[in-house]
């Protein structure tokens, strides 16, 4: 057999679409790599690389084999009952199914008898030849173009004019080379050779005919002018990027997602500096990025303080030995877009965010819910029960605390009313993205308190994973009560997530709602929460409490799973249904530490027998314990244990001191120990048994106030 060489397979296309070029290049690689492992023409410790350009789609294979090596099979045939007549001889049926597999009755002595389920089967043993790598490769190309994950597939017709084909670009060369040999194989009306087209306008040549497999990546470098590798093109974009922000002594914007796409559309990338004028820089920076980063793909600098400069670099996609052409025709390009910037701001100035938002009753927020103004006064109203959640809960409730609510309350009002009037000015019509930013910069510019602007502005948040929390307690309560108007609301008519569908980002709602009560710590019961937000819809819905508890419940445990909590730990925990889940960390760190005392395996496992024995107990669990009828000494120093570290164990809790109530606990391994060893709990006499209950009733609420302990038993 020959020996093992390097495969390279590229697919050259027109321009692809550069939002989903990256998922593209390693799908088409890992697809194909795999399929020729699986078929056993690729070793499965391959090295397998993938290239990404606008305009190709490649892989690179070390190790391939031109032939897969032959593999021995066993096929099952049928029942022995079928295939043998009673003298032993084959049956039709059995000589048929041989003819089948290109065999004949001269193979019925070497069929194996194997025990298949309750009867006997024959097997058939016999050698495959392995797949030729033409054979394999034409597999495995197929493969990987049919699993593409293309975002939006086009027809167009072959070079014949008859035939017309769907792939995602029109396709122009295929290129399939085993070292330095061509694979013959074919897609989308090409035939494999070893050509292919270097950069549209800097390549040394036209036509590149690549040497082998392992040339590859080189060639299309010095003479294609093309940096095939996504990885590397990427780094020389970033390194690039960093080097011309150094010489200004700026820094470039970071946004992995707009380097991606940039990236997706050039081939021999080289960055440039660019400005425009200052006097655009009176426009919110907010504005000014977004339209330099969506419409025209450019990225901002910014200076040490994270302030907007009037510069910024273009990735080019040629390298002209006079690029002032190429920068004036980019500086040309971004000054409307920066006018327009500039004229929404001017316009929506002119009217303040309380005269537009009468205009929210007209803008549909949702068939069954009403408009974007019903949802404001109910996000108004929800926001004013909230405060009042807040105001119960402080001990003592003084005369400052007293103001100190009432302005809130003010605050909260002002900004619950005006938080979604930015929606129907200019600049977040033309970018949805700065609702809210908008909206804390028009409050400024009416010189609104600036609680009231960054509350405007914070309601949103967290808009993400890892996003920051609103600032302040206005925007806190604003951006709870904005939440739980959308969840409430939604789940109230039955419009819930259903798999990998959430349109109304509801998973992300309930989040955020999870990650301002646990971070910020507010001494808010989530069940009361539901229960405040549910009266300002009146009849609109049903209530969804139950419902919304249950979905708040998975998302607090896959968060937390998230965070590097284990299984155990957050089902212990999440078992009891903490209401306040700002409790939560601090019981998942006490559960944690309890674990780790050398008490704790003994204690839990004997929980879990506690919850087992009351789970049988018919009826109302007893409760009441008589020191009389405490006859055995086990029974009676458990019941002095527990009298014992009860008290300092609930006092520690009531201080939330949640480690230090379970460690209080770890004294009764002991005893429970020894009354497990010498104590039926069960006993024939009835008071006895209700009496040894109760006691393990009041052993097991001491233990599990915490954490359901039983949880932790392996």
């Amino acid at each position: 057999m020959s020996t093992p060489q390097n495969l390279l397979v590229e697919l050259f296309v027109e321009e692809l679409p550069p939002k989903a070029l990256k998922k593209l290049g390693e799908s088409f690689a890992t697809v194909l790599a795999d399929s020729l492992k699986a078929q056993g023409l690729a070793g499965a410790d391959a090295a397998v690389t993938p290239f990404a350009s606008p305009r190709r789609l490649a892989v690179h294979v070390t190790g391939v084999a031109a032939k897969a090596a032959d593999r021995a099979v066993q096929q099952k045939l049928m029942p022995v009952a079928v295939a043998l007549a009673a003298d032993g001889q084959p049956t039709p049926a059995l000589l048929k199914k041989l003819a089948s597999l290109g065999a004949d009755a001269s193979v019925v002595p070497q069929l194996k008898r194997l025990p298949d389920g309750k009867a006997e089967a024959l097997f058939l043993d016999s050698m495959v030849a392995g797949a030729t790598l033409a054979e394999g490769l034409q597999k495995a190309l197929d493969e990987a173009l049919a699993k593409l994950p293309i975002p939006k597939v086009m027809s167009y017709q072959l070079a014949d004019g008859w035939s017309s084909v769907n792939f995602v670009r029109p396709a122009h060369g295929l290129l399939a080379l085993h070292g330095s040999t061509v694979v013959p194989v074919a897609t989308l009306g090409l035939q494999s050779g070893r050509e292919t087209l270097g950069h549209r306008f800097e390549a040394a040549q036209p036509r590149l005919s690549i040497e082998s497999a392992d040339s590859y990546g080189q060639q299309l470098r010095e003479q294609g002018a093309v940096i095939a590798s996504f990885t590397e093109r990427r780094a020389e974009i970033l390194a690039q990027l960093n080097a011309a922000a150094a010489k200004e002594g700026l820094k470039p914007i970071e946004d992995e997602a707009l380097l991606d796409e940039v990236c997706a559309l050039v081939e021999r990338p080289n960055v440039l500096t660019c400005q425009f004028e200052p006097e655009f820089l009176a426009v919110p920076q907010e504005c000014l990025i977004l339209t330099m980063k969506a419409n025209q793909k450019y990225f901002p600098l910014l200076d040490a303080a994270g302030k907007l400069t009037h510069k910024f670099l273009v990735v080019s996609n040629i390298r002209p030995a006079d690029a002032s052409a190429v920068i004036g025709g980019n500086e040309r390009v971004v000054r409307p877009r920066l006018s327009d910037a500039k004229f929404f701001y001017d316009q929506d100035r002119k009217k303040t965010l309380a005269e537009r938002v009468p205009g929210l009753a007209k803008v549909v927020y949702h068939g069954k819910l009403g408009s974007q103004g019903d949802r404001a006064e109910r996000v108004r109203a929800i926001a004013h029960g909230l405060v009042n959640m807040l105001r119960m809960a402080t001990v003592p409730y003084t005369v400052e605390a007293r103001d100190e609510f009432e302005v809130l309350d003010s605050k909260v009002q002002q900004a619950a009313m005006l938080a979604k009037a930015d929606l129907l000015t200019d600049m977040v019509g033309e970018f949805p993205e700065l609702q809210g930013i908008m909206g804390a910069y028009y409050a400024r510019h009416e010189g609104l308190r600036d609680g009231v602007a960054i509350a405007i502005e914070d309601h949103y948040k967290p808009r993400f994973a890892g996003d920051a929390l609103p600032r302040n307690h206005t925007g806190t309560v604003l951006a709870l009560a904005d939440k739980l108007e959308t969840l409430v609301g939604l789940f109230g008519i039955g419009q819930l997530p259903t798999g990998d569908k959430d349109p109304f980002a509801l998973r992300r709602h309930a989040l955020g709602v999870i990650r301002i009560l646990v971070e910020k710590n507010l001494p808010l019961d989530l069940p009361a929460l539901i229960d405040t937000a549910v009266p300002a819809f009146g009849e609109l819905i049903t209530n969804p409490r139950e419902a919304l508890l249950g979905f708040f419940a998975d998302r607090v445990a896959v968060s937390l799973r998230d965070q590097g909590y284990s299984a155990q730990e957050v089902d212990a925990v999440l078992a009891l249904n903490p209401s306040r889940l700002g409790d939560v960390p601090r019981r998942l760190e006490a559960v944690r530490a309890f674990a780790a005392l050398p008490e704790a395996a003994s204690l839990a496992a004997a929980n879990k027998r506690v919850s087992n024995i009351l789970k049988k107990i018919e009826g109302e669990l007893p409760t009441a314990v008589d020191a009389a009828l405490l006859t055995e000494p086990a029974e009676q120093a458990l019941a002095a244990a527990l009298a014992e570290v009860q008290p300092q164990a609930d006092t520690l809790f009531e201080q939330h001191d949640y480690a230090g109530s379970l460690k209080a606990l770890a004294a009764l391994k002991g005893p429970v120990d020894a009354f497990f060893d010498g104590v039926m709990v069960n006993a024939e006499d009835a008071a006895l048994r209700a009496n040894r209950q109760a006691l393990l009733n009041r052993l097991h609420g001491a233990m599990n106030r915490v954490a359901d302990l039983s949880r932790l038993a392996s």
